[in-house]
Parts: C-alpha cells; sequence; structure tokens
C-alpha cells in the first residue's frame, strides 16, 4: 500500500511517501506555508499525485502521553485532510523524530539552509518507517 506521511509545522511541513510494498521510505520534499488552507491543499494535491492510499500525520505527544494543543493541531489537520482526499488519515506518534532527524543530519554534516530544507522531510520519513515497521510486525492491524 501506498503510504504518506505528514511531518506538520508552523512553517514547513516534511512530505515522505513509500512505495506500494512498504519497503522504502522516501522524502517527497518540504512546503513552505504558514496558512493551513493553502497547506491543507498543497498536501492534498500531493496525496493525489501520488496516489497514496494512506496518510499518516505526525502526532506529537507530550512524553507523558499527553496531548496538548500541538498535537490537536495536527488531529484536526489529519481529520481535514481525509475528509478532502478520501484517503484514511491516522495519527503517529512522532516523539523524538525531530532529534532523530537532527541527530541524523549531524551525523552527514548537514548545515545552514540546506539542514532546515530536509530536517522536515527526513521527520516525516522517520515518522513513515516508524509506522512500516508496526504494520510489517502488526499484520492483523494493517487497518490501522
Amino acid at each position: 500500500m501506498k503510504i504518506l506521511s505528514v511531518d506538520l509545522g508552523d512553517a514547513r511541513t516534511g512530505i515522505a511517501v513509500c512505495d506500494k510494498f512498504e519497503m522504502l521510505a522516501s522524502p517527497v520534499g518540504v512546503i513552505h506555508e504558514k496558512n493551513m488552507d493553502v497547506l491543507l491543499k498543497k498536501v492534498a494535491a500531493i496525496v493525489l499525485e501520488q496516489k497514496a492510499e494512506r496518510i499518516v500525520v505526525g502526532y506529537p505527544k507530550k512524553l507523558d502521553n499527553s496531548v496538548g494543543e500541538r498535537a490537536e493541531k495536527c488531529a484536526a489537520f489529519a481529520e481535514k485532510l481525509e475528509k478532502k482526499t478520501g484517503v484514511p488519515a491516522a495519527l503517529w506518534d512522532e516523539r523524538n523524530t525531530t532529534v532523530a532527524a537532527t541527530n541524523i543530519l549531524n551525523t552527514t554534516d548537514t548545515r545552514g539552509k540546506k539542514r532546515k530544507d530536509v530536517i522536515d522531510a527526513v521527520a516525516a520519513v522517520l515518522i513513515l518507517e516508524s509506522y512500516m515497521a508496526y504494520r510489517k510486525a502488526n499484520p492483523t492491524a494493517s487497518s490501522q
């Protein structure tokens, strides 16, 4: 199944997609947009262009597992995106993905403007890889 992941941000939103066999997650890019309505349209267009069959939106729960304002914003975005595209959307715990993405970019010595331009796409890839690993380990939960 082709799955698209979204790392929603206030100014930059990372997008990643996997192949139909759920073997490889790849970055699609970063959308630079602060207006949520415009962002919704842009992400919806990518969902349709990529022929995604499922959308996974990063869900930034707090470390104590509670849901804050940011997580609520992501849940609302996922719901709107699902309605707009007709593609099922799931929320996926994204705690520490930005930290992991930062560590990856440190390892590859990616700095400056390029770093800002790719960190959200790398975070979207990590969200998607985590989701795909869960699906692989839990085949009966594949409807999630």
